[in-house]
């Protein structure tokens, strides 16, 4: 029913597959895409990996409510984005308050900055299996990527993001070399596995955590603006959102498939997706090693451009400022002096030695936990403000998957930041249940 509900929204120019439309789908395409996809990035890469390693196949039926809930919550954001022109951001001034929006920039700057640092240890620990040093590796990443968004056009900019995504094919042909039975993967996805110990819940939990994030929505509707897709051309911005995040959750279905078959297979542990890249290697060959691992390299380095982009957006849009790639720096001082300080803490805190990684990336997650909440109950409001949204307010039954999807969020999100706050008190409920 959801499904036919989404495509029936998005089938009115489409019905006519004709050149004209086609064309104008193509030049449209490209911020739903973009932001579902760059969500594969190492921190989610590796949380997928745990799952396949640690759990087998066990967390494939989480694939498809996830599906359903980042379907409903990007499609929110491109849809305000093209209604309003204005980023979410703006929005969130201009309704709640220049105090509640100062509070809300200041936590999303503090994850992102959690979430950049990871990016680049991304990129140091997938090349480090190639044998190039970290000390190489990074400051030549940095480098790339501020030179990209401070010396590219908008248009540029896209297209090098949009190759990046084909790379995630990566993960998938590493699923079919790993052979698994696809027959238990099939009835993993289909029949949904319960457990109840804490290991399991909180896997979980940071599932459909990583798949979506505060930064997500404010990206998607921020490179909708910029991009200027306005109302009339929405259905096409639309089915550029549900394409996106069927190609990611695809990313994250495979990279579950190929760890599930091969080092859970194996009963061996690893920690990180550059652990499961090498662990690959005797198990099935050089080849999907080698693909695991550049995988890995291109969703750091593409999530190494968008997370501070993303950063620079939505404090310039709240505070008020010039903000946007096509900018240069005296037109945007502000927004590329963000994009340039977070990139260069981010790369210098990776070559620290014996630097706190561990300790920067639990304080981004617990930051992320108490501020997406938030964030889902601010565009609710706002997308069913009629001043705001006039016709293209939600209908009751997107409002039903919608509220329904933020109160699902909200409840995994505590539960996870309550157990990170208190590691190993949620396993002891756990253990309280009747019958454990």
């Amino acid at each position: 029913m959801f499904t036919s509900t989404i495509f029936q929204k998005m089938s009115g120019p489409l019905r006519k597959f004709n050149r004209k439309n086609i064309i104008l789908f193509l030049a449209i395409l490209g911020p739903g895409i973009i932001t579902a996809n760059v969500d594969n990035d190492a921190g989610g890469i590796t949380t997928y990996s745990l799952a396949g390693a640690h759990f087998g196949y066990a967390l494939l039926w989480l694939m498809v409510p996830t599906t359903i809930a980042l379907v409903v919550i990007q499609e929110m954001c491109a849809r305000m984005g093209a209604v309003t022109g204005k980023g979410l951001s703006d929005l969130i001034r201009e309704s709640f308050g220049i105090k509640v929006t100062f509070y809300v920039m200041i936590a999303l700057f503090l994850t992102n900055m959690g979430n950049a640092v990871s990016e680049f240890a991304g990129i140091a620990a997938s090349l480090e299996i190639f044998g190039i040093s970290k000390y190489i590796s990074v400051p030549i990443s940095a480098l790339l990527v501020w030179l990209l968004i401070v010396k590219g056009s908008y248009k540029v900019v896209e297209k090098v993001f949009l190759v990046a995504c084909l790379v995630y094919i990566a993960y998938p042909i590493a699923a079919f070399m790993a052979k698994p039975q696809w027959q238990e993967v099939m009835t993993a996805t289909m029949l949904p596995t319960f457990k109840a110990n804490s290991d399991y819940m909180m896997m979980m939990i940071g599932v459909v955590g990583t798949t979506i994030a505060p930064w997500m929505q404010f990206y998607q509707q921020s490179a909708v603006v910029e991009k200027g897709i306005t109302v009339e051309q929405y259905n096409f911005s639309r089915l550029d959102v549900v394409i996106g995040c069927l190609m990611a959750i695809v990313v994250a279905f495979f990279v579950v498939v190929a760890c599930a078959s091969t080092i859970h297979l194996q009963g061996l542990k690893i920690e990180t997706a550059a652990d499961a890249a090498v662990a690959l290697r005797p198990l099935v060959g050089g080849y999907a090693s080698a693909l695991f691992a550049f995988g890995l390299f291109n969703a750091s380095l593409f999530a190494a451009c968008i997370l501070p982009l993303s950063t620079s957006y939505y404090i310039c849009e709240g505070m008020g400022w010039e903000s946007g790639i096509d900018k240069n720096f005296r037109q945007a001082p502000q927004f590329f002096w963000l994009f340039t300080i977070i990139i260069s803490i981010s790369a210098l805190i990776i070559l620290i030695p014996n630097a706190p990684l561990i300790t920067i990336m639990f304080l981004s997650q617990v930051v992320n936990g108490a501020v997406l909440p938030f964030v889902l109950i601010f565009m609710l409001k706002l997308i069913n403000n009629k001043r705001l949204m006039g016709e293209h307010t939600n209908g009751p039954f997107f409002n039903i998957i919608a509220w329904a999807t933020v109160l699902i969020m909200v409840i995994l999100t505590c539960l996870m930041t309550f157990d990170l706050i208190f590691p190993g008190l949620f396993g002891k409920l756990l253990g309280l249940l009747p019958g454990r």
